[in-house]
């Protein structure tokens, strides 16, 4: 998931792995177009579901409804930790987070959508790598 500024650069706010979900819930709930784009860089599966359709297996369905707020509030604390992160890390330390947190991604996705998502450019992201692989 990521947004596009004025200068037309990437800001990468989230990968999802396997098993995992993406959605722009502003957008769902707001009902207003989406100033995020989701993009599946690998093949995925993609369900749709409309508000009310929603709404009706919160109320109908206690284990869905609670399932539902578990994952949110989880990526709620998960969006919380990378905006700490973000403020308090240098981009070494961003970069091994990343890789804790993402360890498939660092092999399948390019440099360009890892350094927008650590917020440093592709060159310095090599250069990162590079003295990893020195150490």
């Amino acid at each position: 998931m990521y947004g596009i500024d004025e200068k037309g650069t990437e800001h990468n706010l989230r990968f999802a792995s396997e098993n995992d979900w993406i959605a722009d819930l502003g957008s769902f709930y707001s009902e207003k177009p989406s100033k995020l784009f989701i993009e599946a860089v690998e093949p995925s599966t993609i369900l749709q579901i409309e508000k009310q359709d929603l709404f009706y297996l919160f109320t109908n369905v206690p284990k869905f409804d609670r399932n539902f707020r578990v994952i949110v509030e989880g990526k709620f604390v998960e969006l919380q930790n990378r905006l700490l992160q973000n403020f308090s890390s240098n981009a070494h330390q961003r970069y091994i987070d990343f890789l804790e947190q993402y360890p498939e991604h660092a092999l399948r996705l390019p440099n360009t959508q890892i350094a927008s998502y650590l917020g440093i450019t592709p060159e310095f992201l090599s250069k990162i790598r590079g003295e990893k692989l020195s150490k």
